[in-house]
């Protein structure tokens, strides 16, 4: 018995070959094929590898290949350009990428308790400079190639970075998150990631004079309500602890918070004050991390 539905088996076959997506990435001649596929054959390879061995591929094409056929996003060498930061995408199999994914699976773990309403994750740290906004570009990734609906939200809107990172400057005017909060937003406030299907953006959008006045509006909180029902990860960068009480009071909406510290960086008092401004507040601490990038 064939243990596969038949539609799904369909669907297994249409997927194209690693031969198929090589060839569409490097854009390979009728003729180049061919040489591949006689070396292949030649010498007992796969396709991917006879390309490689013959100078019309790199290991990279050949991994991303191998992605597309697993619907794992990461960045290609063809694509448009990304930030550096976005180690997540543009190293998905290096030593950063994987510390991203153990980051994930540890903090799913703790979320996703029996018996807790659904929460956003806040992202804090002491001092501006700690990497809280490399840190939630990347752990935002990994969640979205988990497959889920992941939604990162920029509620730094004191040094705003995300819109830098996803290239969302070069989109027309860029509203977001303070000019919701603000009654002054239109639609399509929330960006899709290109290349990455389930991950979207929420930038700052108009830097406001007010930002803890905005997050400590009631609005704020229905917001991430309505976004919590609609998305499957709801991530949030926060501004530095020592510019203001935002990231607590951000933190306090979101119902989780995880602590970023910056190796060599990061001062234990500063750390120490921080945690334990949390003792009172409604916000689950999940852990402390240490950023070492």
């Amino acid at each position: 018995m064939n243990d596969i539905p038949n539609a799904q088996a369909q669907g297994l076959a249409r997927e194209p070959s690693i031969g198929a997506l090589i060839s569409q990435t490097r854009n390979l001649s009728a003729e180049q094929v061919e040489q591949v596929l006689a070396y292949q054959r030649q010498h007992g390879l796969r396709f991917g590898d006879a390309a490689v061995q013959l100078g019309f591929a790199s290991t990279d094409d050949v991994l991303f290949a191998l992605a597309q056929q697993f619907q794992y996003p990461v960045a290609s060498n063809t694509g448009p350009a990304l930030s550096p930061e976005l180690v997540s995408l543009s190293q998905p199999f290096g030593a950063q990428a994987e510390a991203f994914r153990a980051a994930r699976s540890q903090l799913l773990m703790r979320l996703q308790q029996q018996g807790r309403e659904p929460r956003a994750l806040a992202v804090v740290s002491p001092e501006p400079g700690d990497g809280k906004s490399f840190f939630c570009a990347n752990l935002a990734v990994a969640l979205a190639q988990l497959g889920g609906r992941t939604l990162l939200i920029d509620a730094d809107m004191r040094h705003p970075r995300q819109h830098q990172l996803f290239l969302l400057e070069g989109q027309g005017r860029c509203e977001g998150l303070a000019d919701v909060l603000s009654g002054r937003a239109g639609q399509g406030v929330i960006r899709q990631v290109e290349g990455v299907p389930s991950l979207f953006v929420l930038p700052v959008g108009t830097p406001p004079p007010n930002p803890l006045e905005l997050v400590e509006r009631p609005a704020f909180g229905l917001l991430l309500r309505d976004l919590l029902g609609r998305f499957d990860h709801v991530l949030i960068d926060t501004p530095a602890a020592s510019l203001g009480s935002d990231s607590f009071v951000i933190a306090a909406r979101a119902g989780a918070a995880v602590v970023l510290a910056r190796r060599h960086q990061s001062r234990m008092a500063a750390l120490q004050d921080l945690v334990g401004s949390f003792s009172h507040s409604p916000a689950e601490i999940l852990g402390v991390i240490f950023n070492e990038h």
